[in-house]
């Protein structure tokens, strides 16, 4: 089975990105596939904020992370981009802070690596 590293650069108000990202997941994990990680890059890195407050009727993004985080998929948060945005380093949630040469080498020692933007 193959080995992916998957992206994401989008805000978490853009539901159809991260909806794609949670089911193409979702489907890697059904088809035995393996996810190395998945990795929070550019606006995406708001995803980790815990600010993050969206009405009770738009897609539970923090609940959706924290079910992948509970089926052991590493989530990652580019610490540059993090800083860069004014998002607190120290306080993630379920997201581990990493750097690119991180997810650079996950994603060289992954068989796909399939970004979401």
């Amino acid at each position: 089975m193959a080995q992916f590293v998957l992206s994401l650069h989008t805000a978490p108000t853009d539901h159809d990105t991260t909806q794609r990202l949670i089911k193409f997941a979702e489907a890697c994990i059904a088809g035995g596939h393996t996810i190395s990680a998945i990795f929070l890059y550019q606006a995406g890195i708001f995803h980790a904020s815990n600010h993050l407050e969206l009405a009770s009727d738009e897609l539970p993004v923090k609940q959706l992370w924290q079910e992948l985080s509970a089926k052991e998929i590493p989530l990652l948060l580019c610490v540059t981009a993090a800083e860069k945005r004014g998002l607190d380093t120290q306080n993630t949630g379920v997201f581990t802070v990493a750097g690119l040469a991180e997810f650079a080498m996950l994603a060289s020692e992954a068989d796909k690596w399939v970004q979401f933007k």
